[in-house]
């Protein structure tokens, strides 16, 4: 795997940001947790007047084969049929990037169906899914290397046009189960614990989830000093998107986390490269089982609690504008002294 340059924020003018913050003309700590945000995003971009510039959103497609053991509610062609039904604007993540503002880029990545002709999504196409992490690693690695590289060159493109705030999203049936399995590996949380309905599994179906993904589990650890757990079970959209994270952080740019599976993929960043953590902003806690259990073990604070939990990077779409407003809070509001007003703190 490629490494990253990926370094802690430069403190060094956290003094003067906050002396920005206290003498804007409020309450000192009146706007709360925007204060904290907007620290955040001017260490971030090293600068007391913060850019939120050109915002994208990468929608990463990939099928898993662990979906064959019947581990979702959902068939695998929902994988492809959503990827071509977000072309047409027609998903939550469209709305969502049409209301704030978010250039849109749908990748395939590991999709298992030839999107190779259709007009809006990006071909990358590492295999038309990963392989059954029941029986062997999901990639080799030489397609882990390849997913790496995938990602950290779509957030070059991003870049190269601007970018400064990046969010990731996902499609991809049965991602669940590999983020579920990292939840309980990295937070050594029972397995059990970390498992849910995904996309709207019954009871008995939870509890077929749970055995065979307490099976693959038991088959990575014979062979597991030779099998990273982010190779033998992630997919090929987790992985990306984990490229694409620490690229963005080494790029010093704002990284918003949303949902289950992409809060599974910062985890294992933040495991990989600590200080990617420093660039992360984590939106939205939803209702997917575990999922606060998840946020805890990077001791998040996520920004919403709306009970989402349809995937596509949506919570950090709708949390964006909280972003927006601390920076613009830093760039707009006016201070004690411009104002002539008396310091009433």
């Amino acid at each position: 795997m490629r490494t990253f340059q990926i370094e802690p924020l430069n403190t060094s003018l956290q003094s003067a940001i906050q002396q920005k913050i206290d003498n804007l003309n409020k309450p000192k700590g009146s706007l709360g947790r925007l204060e904290e945000l907007a620290l955040q995003v001017c260490l971030i971009q090293q600068t007391l007047s913060p850019s939120l510039a050109h915002p994208c959103h990468l929608l990463l497609g990939g099928d898993h084969g662990i979906e064959r053991e019947g581990v979702s509610v959902s068939p695998r062609e929902v994988t492809w049929q959503q990827m071509i039904n977000f072309t047409r604007g027609g998903g939550g993540v469209n709305m969502f990037c049409r209301q704030h503002g978010f250039t849109l880029r749908i990748v395939d990545v590991g999709v298992d169906y030839d999107l190779s002709a259709v007009e809006g999504i990006i071909d990358r196409k590492i295999a038309r899914g990963t392989r059954n992490f029941l029986y062997e690693p999901a990639m080799t690695d030489e397609e882990f290397d390849q997913a790496i590289e995938v990602g950290a060159s779509l957030v070059d493109d991003c870049i190269a046009e601007g970018c400064r705030v990046l969010s990731i999203g996902e499609m991809g049936i049965a991602n669940t189960s590999p983020s579920s399995i990292w939840m309980h590996l990295f937070g050594n949380i029972p397995l059990a614990d970390c498992i849910g309905a995904g996309a709207g599994l019954d009871t008995p179906g939870i509890r077929h989830k749970y055995e065979v993904l307490s099976q693959a589990v038991n088959n990575w650890k014979s062979v597991a000093e030779a099998n990273s757990s982010l190779r033998y079970f992630g997919g090929f959209e987790m992985i990306t998107a984990i490229g694409a994270m620490m690229r963005a952080a080494e790029q010093h740019l704002v990284v918003l986390i949303d949902g289950f599976i992409m809060t599974a993929c910062a985890i294992a960043a933040i495991r990989l490269f600590p200080a990617s953590q420093d660039y992360m902003i984590f939106t939205h806690c939803g209702d997917e089982s575990g999922h606060q259990r998840m946020l805890d073990i990077v001791n998040a604070k996520p920004l919403l609690h709306l009970g989402l939990r349809l995937g596509e990077g949506t919570g950090a779409l709708c949390a964006f504008p909280i972003v927006d407003s601390a920076a613009r809070m830093m760039n707009e509001m006016n201070n004690f002294d411009n104002a002539k007003i008396t310091k009433y703190f």
